[in-house]
């Protein structure tokens, strides 16, 4: 069952290092049958592609098939995202990231075998004309992004890189963005402290 990190006392935190996460990831999705949906949740500071990134080749190695997505390819239209200005803090918590559209398009039609890799090119603000790709009966759909461990997207494993509020301010370029972490208490599998990426310490209640 997946957790955040209010609510529970008290916990425990198992240090790891960058590899034995990647390690710790990789073998909780061998151990899932059929096609597995994982989502890598954190703010951009934390820089959850790169740990995603980083699962892949492993998963590939052990024989499971991986598609890659980011939510930077699900992005709403600049005229939702950018209504009140570019540096909206309450439009960047709600109305950025098209998660419905991941949902639709990736999250469900997983489970049948197709995804659609990108929605939208937000350099040139249109459609990415992306087609369906091809998940296998073993293969793994593997997600990242930020703000999407609290809207019940559905998957089979969740991974959420929490940076303490100091951390967070210090590694954020886009100040803006930070009012929107405010009230995010994202639930997930693993529960990563993350303020020191080579040092990343797993939450265990």
């Amino acid at each position: 069952m997946g957790h955040g990190l209010g609510g529970l006392a008290p916990v425990k935190v198992r240090p790891l290092t960058f590899d034995t996460l990647v390690a710790e990831i990789v073998s909780r999705v061998e151990a899932l049958p059929g096609r597995v949906r994982v989502l890598i949740d954190g703010a951009p500071a934390a820089e959850p592609g790169k740990l995603a990134d980083a699962v892949v080749e492993p998963l590939r190695a052990l024989g499971r098939p991986v598609q890659r997505v980011s939510t930077e390819d699900f992005l709403r239209p600049a005229s939702v995202r950018l209504e009140h200005g570019r540096t909206d803090s309450y439009s960047y918590r709600h109305d950025w990231f098209d998660f419905g559209g991941l949902q639709r398009e990736v999250l469900d039609p997983a489970m049948d075998g197709k995804v659609l890799p990108s929605l939208w090119n937000a350099a040139t603000d249109r459609a990415s004309r992306a087609e369906y790709v091809d998940v296998p009966e073993n293969g793994v759909v593997l997600v990242d992004g930020t703000l999407m461990l609290d809207r019940w997207l559905p998957a089979e494993l969740t991974v959420h890189l929490w940076l303490s509020p100091g951390a967070l301010k210090r590694k954020t370029a886009e100040e803006w963005t930070l009012p929107a972490f405010d009230d995010y208490d994202p639930v997930a599998d693993l529960f990563v402290r993350y303020d020191h990426p080579e040092r990343p310490g797993l939450v265990e209640s």
